[in-house]
């Protein structure tokens, strides 16, 4: 009741805040002659194979983008002036290569006037490398690790933060731990160095950004059938057209049941997603949708490491550590979203959307928990978690665009961002049940590392906790053109973050904070095709941390951790189809709380991570695309506590120095096209005491086309052409996941 009387203050704050940013706007924009109508909904996909059966028959010296393409704004041009500013965004998608998003500044935005590194990963590509989730989606993204997650959950490290809740979709925050499924996505987009001025809490190296597929009109029967090594079977159904010309439906479903290379794990998966979307008049479009997801699953912790050489165990990739049987996951979500967006005859534009979301999660593991040492023997682990949450959030968006003269131009945004979550957490430690009186021996022969034997479950069982956080931002920007040279983009953004602990051993804390986070940066453009750009940013967690989860009296009065990153960076259309991009940071994270020694800890723990990346992406000719990375980082603690143990100078676990990615697909035949792709990294550790070693690896990948005829098409993936062996990510020194071996993957797609 605490939480919901606050969010209906809050609500009575955002209500005046949003109509006094709109009537402000509609003043400013009063005087302007054009105005940019909704697009219409009726989209026939015989239109858009057109357009592309055209861009293939031109010749590669003249290949002119596509139509999506050719609507993007340039700061000089009238069309600029025209297009920024819009809501929404369908990302200017070439193939692989996307050219706008409305993400990173909540306005429709050419990706070259963003003065910030942001990588995207289209349907079109993650469907080319096989890309089925969250995990494979982003390992040709340079810059980035998909930590193993407990074996439970997605946990990316982004310049050197790893983040669990940092995941966003349609831009509005989806923090629950899971594995994210793409079978609804349209594209993924990555956005480097902390974004709190848009985004709020967290978001510290970086935020992942799900774009799903809308019901826009188009008139789309398609099925994709996938199977492959491993007992691989997953199917893919999405319909939807227009009913009239003012509304259109979409259904979107996925349903997966497959095994892995791993002994014991398997996995059973499904979602659906209908979607509806109308115009009640010609400046108005409203989209409603409901998703459910449900996922099963082993969960696998993989293999410990050995203590006498400091990489992991040698054993087979194949090799399950723990109880099998009392280690699965389940999940499930009903997520509904709401999302209006109207545009005045003014030009002010106004966009609101709630997300109401409904989660449960379950997760039981038995797991190596120690390294192999001479004895031969593995000490094994185990608990048991369960988490419900509902969550709640609404922004409301404002822009408007304003031409002062003489090449002056503003693009105005004002938003407000009220949430509600409440989440209850039970965990099962099973701590202090450890030895053979209690009928499980956590012991197991590192050659026979499989046990059936259950541990103790429920006999030291810990508090029923709950948390309930109630949360208002309101934030401000300006995209400032300044004739066709310079832009600037300045924002800021106020965030109260009001969380109350409680639990069922009769424990409570509660605690406020309070954040206002900066964002500047500027973008000089000598050349139409050329951008240079300088930022600022700045991001903050509160102390509780990023699921809500480390609140006590110890730390209640602790103050947030922020993040600080400063990067500058080029963007550079090399040819009509093809960008080259460039960017150098340092990211600065600080207030870690670190031991100093008599039992007594002090928030003045600090990490700077340094590098740069490369990346390449688009049409090299006319028939042969490519999307290549490369990352280099140093991510160091340079403040790491004043004991014995202090990790003062150590690297941050899962950030290798060097990255690299390169993925090729060429049409050798009007109906046939080849990819090969290769992703290499150097060494890391596995965790921040910089004990354990995963070795650098290169992995070669392949795939094969065939678009039998316009309404049936097939590809064969082949993970691991070479059959290497290699470590493809961790959770700790003990929880080391082996790579794939050599794995093949036929997909089979029906269009009626």
């Amino acid at each position: 009741m605490r939480g919901e009387k606050k969010l209906q203050s809050y609500a009575a704050v955002a209500v005046s805040v949003a109509m006094s940013a709109g009537l402000a706007g509609a003043g400013a924009r009063a005087q302007e002659q054009t105005q940019t109508e909704l697009p219409p909904v009726q989209v026939t996909a015989q239109a858009k194979k057109a357009a592309a059966k055209k861009r293939k028959a031109a010749p590669a010296a003249a290949a002119q983008p596509s139509p999506a393409v050719e609507a993007e704004p340039v700061a000089s041009t009238e069309a600029a002036e025209e297009t920024r500013g819009n809501l929404s965004s369908d990302g200017g998608v070439d193939g692989y290569r996307a050219t706008r998003t409305s993400t990173a500044t909540k306005t429709d935005t050419p990706l070259k006037d963003i003065p910030q590194s942001i990588t995207v990963v289209p349907k079109e590509l993650a469907k080319d490398q096989g890309s089925r989730d969250m995990r494979t989606a982003l390992s040709y993204v340079p810059g980035i690790v998909v930590g193993q997650g407990e074996g439970h959950r997605d946990a990316p490290t982004i310049r050197g933060v790893s983040t669990t809740a940092d995941f966003f979709v349609d831009g509005v925050r989806d923090d629950v731990q899971y594995f994210r499924d793409l079978y609804n996505v349209d594209r993924i987009e990555v956005l480097k160095g902390p974004n709190a001025m848009i985004f709020g809490r967290g978001g510290g190296g970086g935020v992942i950004n799900r774009v799903t597929k809308k019901a826009e009109g188009e008139r789309i029967y398609e099925a994709t059938t996938t199977y492959g090594s491993f007992d691989t079977k997953r199917v893919e159904v999405d319909a939807g057209q227009a009913i009239s010309n003012d509304f259109a439906f979409r259904i979107l479903g996925m349903y997966e049941d497959s095994g892995s290379y791993r002994d014991f794990v398997d996995l059973e998966r499904y979602g659906i997603n209908p979607k509806i979307m109308f115009r009640p008049d010609d400046n108005t479009k409203v989209h409603l949708a409901y998703e459910y997801f449900r996922d099963d699953r082993t969960v696998d912790r993989g293999i410990p490491s050995d203590s006498r050489t400091g990489k992991p165990a040698k054993t087979d990739d194949s090799t399950f550590f723990g109880n099998p049987d009392d280690s699965y996951m389940y999940f499930k979500s009903h997520v509904a979203t709401a999302t209006i967006e109207h545009k005045f005859d003014n030009g002010v534009q106004v966009k609101n959307h709630t997300q109401y979301g409904d989660y449960e999660k379950f997760y039981q593991n038995v797991y190596a928990n120690s390294a192999l040492g001479n004895a031969g023997t593995i000490t094994l682990g185990a608990y048991n978690s369960l988490m419900e949450r509902e969550s709640i959030f609404n922004q409301t968006d404002v822009s408007a665009k304003v031409d002062m003269g003489s090449g002056i131009r503003h693009t105005l945004l004002a938003g407000v961002e009220l949430g509600h979550q409440q989440t209850d957490t039970l965990r099962d430690p099973v701590s202090g049940n450890y030895g053979l009186a209690d009928g499980w021996n956590p012991v197991v022969p590192f050659d026979d590392p499989v046990t059936f034997t259950s541990p103790p479950w429920g006999t030291k069982e810990g508090p029923l906790n709950r948390t309930e956080l109630t949360l208002a931002g309101v934030y401000l920007q300006d995209q400032l053109e300044i004739g066709r040279y310079f832009e600037v983009i300045g924002g800021i953004r106020f965030d109260r973050f009001d969380l109350d602990f409680s639990n069922s051993d009769g424990a409570a804390e509660a605690r406020v904070d309070e954040v206002w986070s900066p964002r500047v940066g500027v973008v000089f453009k000598p050349l139409e095709q050329l951008s240079l750009y300088a930022s600022y940013s700045k991001s903050f967690l509160p102390f509780s941390g990023e699921q809500f989860s480390t609140l006590s009296a110890a730390n209640a009065d602790m103050r947030p951790e922020e993040f600080l990153n400063r990067e500058i960076g080029f963007k550079w259309d090399v040819a009509p189809r093809l960008s080259f991009t460039g960017a150098l940071f340092m990211l600065d994270r600080e207030n870690q709380l670190v031991a100093i020694g008599g039992g007594e800890s002090a928030q003045i723990g600090k990490t700077r991570t340094e590098g740069g990346e490369l990346t390449l992406t688009g049409y090299v000719t006319d028939n042969w695309e490519v999307v290549a990375g490369y990352g280099y980082q140093v991510a160091e603690v340079l403040e790491g506590g004043r004991t014995v143990s202090s990790t003062t100078g150590n690297e941050v676990a899962l950030v290798p120095r060097h990255t690299f990615s390169l993925w090729n697909k060429y049409h050798f035949m009007p109906n046939w096209a080849a990819a090969v792709g290769v992703v290499s990294r150097s060494d890391m550790y596995a965790s921040i005491d910089n004990t354990v070693t995963l070795p650098g690896f290169a992995r070669l990948d392949a795939a094969l086309f065939w678009d039998i005829n316009e309404n049936l098409a097939a590809q064969l993936n082949v993970e691991n052409v070479l059959d290497t062996e290699y470590y493809s990510t961790a959770h700790n020194n003990n929880n080391i996941t082996p790579g794939s071996p050599r794995a093949y993957f036929l997909t089979v797609t029906s269009r009626f």
